[in-house]
């Protein structure tokens, strides 16, 4: 009876699924080592006390901003580890897009024991650089998608962060890395703030070549696959799929979808009819962008996800039982069915889903279609399952 679950736990291609994941930071990066030169030009100097970088870098979805600033932190952090404490802190603003929340998580990553409440943002301030001095640290600070926290609360905070140590004593509190898919990003700010900044400080990321894809997904297939199963007409091929776009998470998005084809055909190798560019997404959104969702938004994305990774459409009276079946599987209790259809509405306004109508196989009436073409649904789906699992 049961015999349909054999197939769990027992892939012949895909032996860990976590390299698919786009907050997956591999051991080095692909087509990025003039970038990585770069910032550190920018930091030579930091390496001193009472010194400090800044650096500001922009490039559109998938070139990998994010992860080029994660990696380079983590490089920083070893090779000063007896020269300079180096404490790293990443924050994404369209998560926490207000000056008050940023300044909370700084405190935060620095003191798991900072009060959520009660202190204006100067006070936090102060805090975050005397528990700098009394550890003898200096922080390497990067504000994701900073554009957000910008149009919502202005560069205040920018200002502010900037010119934390001035008229102190001891200086170099601060390194700041600022990432932006907006190429204009130097234009919201003001004259004094880019003169703190240096606009000749900016690193602008072009999009991935083909050679430069397909090499992405060949480290992910030897981080993820088993060996021999994927060979290197199947990366040619993703490469120039995905070359359009010069997104690396398409290509990414390509690799997993043809793995799911191979191993639900009992295959235990990739071939290049496995590659479909029926799955290319212009991938125009941040996972990230999901983390700020109300939990029965999550919940709705989780059925959505579930079902558009491996159809192109689903009707909204199909999504309305999906989400049923996870609220059941989530024990979460479910909401009335107009609710349901605002968080639906919510969700097309923040470009997460699209919709279409179109007349109706039964009866006179017409049907919703959703669609899911700016983002991949497969790596959403893990993304949301990690916050409900951990009741966020």
């Amino acid at each position: 009876m049961a015999g349909y679950l054999d197939r769990i736990g027992a892939g012949k291609i895909l032996r860990d699924k976590a390299p698919f994941s786009f907050d997956w930071t591999p051991p080095a990066l692909v087509s990025r080592d003039d970038e990585l030169e770069e910032l550190a030009g920018l930091f030579s100097h930091i390496g001193s006390n009472g010194s400090s970088g800044r650096a500001i870098i922009t490039g559109p979805v998938g070139t990998g901003k994010t992860i080029l600033t994660r990696k380079f932190g983590e490089d920083l952090h070893r090779h000063l580890h007896e020269v300079r404490k180096i404490t790293l802190a990443h924050v994404n603003c369209r998560n926490h897009p207000s000056a008050s929340q940023v300044l909370q998580q700084i405190a935060i990553s620095l003191d798991s024991g900072h009060p959520e409440r009660g202190l204006s943002s100067g006070e936090i301030i102060q805090s975050i650089r005397r528990n700098l001095l009394a550890h003898n640290l200096h922080l390497l600070l990067v504000l994701d998608e900073v554009d957000v926290l910008i149009r919502r609360d202005n560069s205040d905070l920018i200002y502010k962060l900037l010119r934390i140590d001035e008229g102190k004593e001891h200086q170099g509190s601060i390194s700041l890395i600022l990432v932006s898919q907006d190429s204009t990003l130097l234009t919201l700010f003001e004259p004094a703030i880019i003169s703190r900044l240096g606009a000749s400080n900016l690193l602008e990321l072009a999009p991935y070549d083909q050679s430069g894809l397909s090499a992405i997904a060949r480290q992910r297939a030897d981080a993820a696959c088993i060996t021999g199963t994927v060979g290197e007409e199947v990366l040619t091929r993703i490469g120039a799929l995905a070359s359009g776009s010069g997104d690396a998470r398409i290509a990414i998005e390509l690799l997993d979808a043809a793995v799911r084809r191979a191993e639900k055909a009992g295959r235990g190798e990739i071939t290049i009819a496995d590659v479909l560019p029926s799955t290319l997404r212009s991938a125009s959104l941040e996972p990230s962008q999901v983390d700020s969702l109300s939990k029965d938004q999550k919940l709705i994305m989780l059925g959505l996800c579930r079902r558009l990774k491996k159809s192109g459409e689903i009707t909204s009276g199909d999504a309305g039982k999906l989400y049923a079946l996870v609220c059941e599987e989530f024990e979460v209790k479910q909401r009335s069915y107009t609710t349901f259809w605002k968080h639906l509405k919510f969700l097309e306004s923040e470009g997460l889903i699209e919709t279409r109508k179109a007349k109706s196989t039964v009866g006179r009436g017409r049907t919703t279609h959703i669609t899911m073409n700016s983002i991949a649904p497969a790596n959403l789906e893990s993304r949301i399952e990690k916050d409900l699992q951990r009741g966020i």
